[in-house]
């Protein structure tokens, strides 16, 4: 079983390497939906997603690991 330390680790380094690939996914797919995006943009609509991405995946692990004891 998981510390809460080790949920927190390993679901931050999981979000850590998809956030280079939403990041750079933002300047193909705004695009293609007529989303008129900056760099800037791009960057805070990415960081929002990760930081929800991190709380999610903290929250799930924390009560599977607690339900499943």
């Amino acid at each position: 079983m998981q510390t809460k330390k080790q949920s927190l680790i390993e679901s931050v380094s999981n979000t850590l390497i998809g956030f280079g690939i939403s990041f750079l996914s933002t300047f193909i797919i705004f695009p293609l939906v007529g989303v008129d995006s900056s760099s800037g943009k791009n960057l805070v609509i990415t960081i929002f997603f990760t930081v929800v991405s991190v709380v999610r995946g903290y929250v799930l692990r924390r009560f599977f690991n607690k339900k499943f004891k």
